[in-house]
């Protein structure tokens, strides 16, 4: 005879309960264990937009094609020239990261970092002076991702700067990015004195010469596989880079010391790039460039292809919608303060790297870092729990890039706007801090999330996309 119920009343109740906690509290009165199971409604406003989207027959289809193609994207090292001759950069044109932005709404770090540009090109002698021409408009302003570029931080590109060329092959595409220029008073955090252009100059005149040699003497240099292995080595490529740098290091070095230079200029080259911990950053950044280049333009699809700062607007494009940016206001990093530093200092949200995190790294990848958290102001818990919450809203998981504590699983990648919108689950950013004013330099590192009117607004245009 079967018990009543299937046994439902003779042994003890299991209970999962989602929503609001009423429920779940007059259970635990009671004495019965409950698990908590994580539920929000979707984003406020966006119920009839998210409900015409899911509806979409293409959708599914064409996730999974922006998800085959950022996983099968290439991303080869072919060479390092000035953005003049990479880019076709014009003089007096100047690429910077995140969205479009004029000099009038400019944060102080992208200021900064456009005064020290204008100087290295000559364009001006003095820093009030090139103030107040960026002021008149005199000089054109560009967003990186509008050339197939990105750039740290404030991600300020001139003709003169060197930088590096990624091939990906299997898409025919192109992605660039300027050489690392260490920490402290750096270009890409706003600084601009005169030790910061003397270096960039140097750079120019000897680093980007050297590695060009080198680059060309070796071969093309596969960074994607780099990346793999630094997932297993701790790094998880964007605040950490310090496996990775090591491993280019190493294919790098021998036709680094035998390029036609000076003996003092090799060893300089040589050493300035083994201090730099964030030497590879750079060729982290296009690599997964490169993947969401892969993803773009697929009708129906709500894959997330680009997340970039300014310091001022965080903006996102959306495989289904082209070139079209949602922005919102950046929210400011919340971590660690370098010296003397403190949240006042700290300039909001800025940079292109958070390419890393749309590609598939960088926070999505905390799990395979454990050391990083001592950096951005977490704990290992939290890296972990940060990796799990990111599979609930990406379309998959890569095939190559995977994560050891988590029995090896691919990281989770191809972020999905409408489960964004329906979790109300923002993507994770690990970050650096740069100084408010222009000149500071950096002030810290930290977490930090987008704005939720960017996936809202890609929502709706996503609707008004759908086929009637």
């Amino acid at each position: 005879m079967t018990a009543p119920l299937r046994g439902l009343l003779a042994a003890d109740p299991v209970v999962a309960t989602s929503g609001v906690a009423l429920f779940a509290d007059a259970l635990r009165d009671q004495a019965v264990p409950v698990t908590d199971a994580g539920w929000h409604p979707p984003m406020p406003g966006t119920e009839d937009a998210l409900a015409r989207v899911m509806a979409d027959p293409r959708r599914e289809e064409a996730n999974a094609t922006a998800l085959a193609r950022m996983t099968a994207a290439e991303a080869t090292l072919v060479d390092v020239a000035p953005a003049s001759e990479a880019l076709g950069l014009e003089r007096g044109t100047f690429l910077h990261a995140g969205p479009p932005i004029e000099w009038d709404r400019a944060s102080g770090p992208l200021r900064g970092a456009l005064i020290g540009a204008v100087l290295l090109e000559g364009l001006a002698d003095t820093a009030e002076d090139a103030e107040q021409r960026l002021a008149a408009g005199e000089f054109e302003l560009e967003p990186c991702h509008h050339r197939g570029a990105v750039g740290p931080m404030a991600g300020v590109v001139s003709p003169s700067m060197w930088t590096y060329v990624l091939r990906d092959e299997v898409h025919d595409n192109t992605s660039w990015c300027s050489l690392n220029e260490g920490l402290g008073k750096v270009l890409r955090y706003g600084a601009y004195g005169p030790e910061v252009v003397e270096r960039l100059r140097w750079m120019g005149d000897v680093l980007g010469p050297i590695l060009r040699q080198a680059v060309r003497s070796t071969g093309p240099i596969d960074i994607r596989a780099i990346v793999a292995q630094m997932l297993q080595m701790g790094d998880e490529g964007h605040n950490r880079n310090r496996a990775g740098s090591l491993m280019l290091l190493r294919e790098l070095l021998p036709g680094m010391i035998t390029a036609d230079a000076s003996p003092t200029e090799v060893a300089e080259a040589v050493r300035f790039s083994g201090a730099n911990e964030h030497f590879f950053l750079n060729l982290g950044m296009p690599a997964c460039k490169l993947a969401t280049l892969a993803a773009e333009g697929i009708p129906g699809s709500t894959v997330v292809t680009t997340m970039a700062r300014n310091g001022t607007d965080f903006g996102i494009r959306v495989s289904g919608t082209g070139e079209r940016w949602f922005t919102g206001p950046a929210n400011t990093p919340q971590g660690l303060f370098l010296g003397e530093y403190g949240p006042d200092d700290a300039n909001p949200d800025i940079g292109d790297s958070a390419i890393t995190e749309t590609g598939g790294i960088g926070g999505f990848a905390m799990a395979a870092a454990p050391a990083i958290v001592r950096f951005v102001g977490g704990d290992v818990p939290f890296a972990l729990a940060a990796t799990r919450r990111m599979y609930e809203v990406t379309v998959g998981e890569h095939p190559i890039y995977q994560v050891p504590v988590l029995g090896f699983r691919g990281t989770p990648v191809g972020i999905d706007v409408t489960k964004v919108v329906r979790t109300g689950e923002l993507p994770q950013i690990n970050t650096g801090m740069a100084g408010r004013v222009a000149g500071t330099g950096q002030v810290g590192a930290g977490l930090v999330t987008p704005p939720e009117q960017c996936f809202t607004q890609a929502v709706e245009a996503l609707a008004e996309a759908v086929p009637r």
